[in-house]
C-alpha cells in the first residue's frame, strides 16, 4: 500500500490569475508543506493535460519525473516526504481524478485582460510565442474537467493579499 499525505492542497486558475503566488505565499506562511508547481510537470508546451494526468499518480506514489525545460525532456525524479502536508500548485491540479485525492481545492479567478499582462510581465518572451496555443489547451481542460466546479473556494485574484486572506479563512488557518 502506497504511504498517504498529511493533507493536500490543489490550487488552480488559468496563466496569470495568482495562483502561483497564493501557493508561494501559503507555503512561506506554513514552511512545514512541501510545494509541486505544475509547471515542473508539463512536458512542453503543448503538456497540460498529460502535467494534469500526472498528479493523481504523484498523490499516490509521492514522486514525480521533473520536465527540463531548457533541455526540452524529461529532467530529474523529485520525492515527497508523506509526513508534511503538501500544496500542489498551477493549470491542471484540480482535475476528476485529483480531486478525491486532496484535502481542499481553490480556483484562483482573474479577468483575462489582466492574467494575459501579468503572466506577459512575468515571463516575457518566453510565454508570449505559446500564450494562444496555451490559452486554447486552458479551454479544452477547463471544458472537459470543470476544475471551477470542483473547486470548494473561487478566490479573487486581483489582489494576493486579499487572495491568501480568503484562502486562510477557507482552509482554517
Amino acid at each position: 500500500m502506497a504511504p498517504s499525505l498529511a493533507a493536500c492542497i490543489l490550487i488552480d486558475g488559468r496563466s496569470g490569475s495568482g495562483k502561483t503566488e497564493l501557493a508561494r505565499s501559503l507555503v512561506q506562511l506554513w514552511p512545514h508543506y512541501q510545494l509541486v508547481r505544475m509547471d515542473d510537470l508539463y512536458p512542453g508546451w503543448n503538456g497540460l493535460d498529460a502535467g494534469s494526468a500526472a498528479v493523481p499518480g504523484i498523490l499516490h506514489a509521492l514522486r514525480w519525473r521533473s520536465w527540463d525545460w531548457a533541455g526540452d525532456r524529461p529532467g530529474s525524479w523529485r520525492e515527497l516526504d508523506a509526513s508534511r502536508p503538501l500544496v500542489v500548485e498551477g493549470v491542471g491540479a484540480i482535475s476528476r481524478a485529483s480531486r478525491g485525492l486532496a484535502d481542499a481545492a481553490l480556483w484562483v479567478d482573474l479577468d483575462a485582460t489582466t492574467r494575459r499582462r501579468r503572466a506577459l510581465d512575468r515571463d516575457g518572451d518566453a510565454f508570449a510565442p505559446h500564450w494562444d496555443d496555451w490559452a486554447a489547451q486552458e479551454d479544452a481542460f477547463i471544458a472537459r474537467e470543470r476544475p471551477h466546479e470542483l473547486a470548494q473556494l473561487i478566490i479573487d485574484g486581483s489582489s494576493a493579499v486579499a487572495a491568501l486572506a480568503t484562502a486562510r479563512v477557507a482552509l482554517g488557518a
